[in-house]
């Protein structure tokens, strides 16, 4: 599926000022942010899952490379999904993990997500929009190591439950415009 590169240009990291929230709601988003991250490197797929909500869009993009000269003139080449999920794609990928049978992932991948640079761009009482970098390690096998960077943005809506957060929207762009890994069967 390729479209014009319109939402990578938004992934890119922006000069868009952050606004400024209390210290204890920027405290309780990247708090949420580390305990997601955490929960995926100790494979608590089932956990991590129940923090994103039943209307969840999550996407993986390509990133894109165009000459100077064409991105002046607007011109940029397709972007393509590596993931364009919603909830119930993120069930089945979690549930093909847990068979034991994701010959990609056996043995399972250690992994370790870092977050970084978190800037709150909006935040309407009822959800929050986020944007920050990730990094990605991922060891599997003896010799199959990847390193996966990138940008991304999420939109965390509060709820009573649980941490006081679930992911509405992410959207992420890689860095890398040719992909390395021979497959991508972690979650990002």
């Amino acid at each position: 599926m390729s479209e014009p590169a319109t939402l990578i240009e938004a992934l890119r990291p922006t000069v868009q000022p952050a606004v400024l929230v209390p210290q204890a709601v920027h405290y309780a988003v990247e708090q949420f942010l580390y305990l997601e991250a955490a929960l995926l490197d100790e494979w608590r797929f089932r956990e991590w899952l129940a923090l994103m909500a039943d209307d969840i869009h999550y996407v993986l993009t390509t990133n894109t490379q165009a000459q100077t000269r064409d991105r002046r003139r607007g011109v940029a080449p397709p972007l393509t999904y590596i993931f364009n999920e919603d909830k119930f794609q993120l069930e089945r990928r979690v549930a093909r993990l847990e068979t034991g049978m994701a010959w990609a992932e056996e043995p399972p991948s250690r992994t370790r997500h870092f977050v970084s640079n978190l800037r709150v761009l909006s935040d309407d009482g009822r959800s929050v929009e986020t944007s920050c970098n990730y990094l990605i390690h991922r060891a599997s096998k003896a010799h199959d190591i990847y390193t996966f960077v990138g940008t991304r943005r999420d939109v965390l809506r509060r709820t009573d439950t649980g941490p006081g957060w679930e992911v509405a929207s992410r959207e992420l762009a890689l860095d890398e415009f040719v992909l390395q890994a021979p497959n991508l069967s972690i979650l990002f």
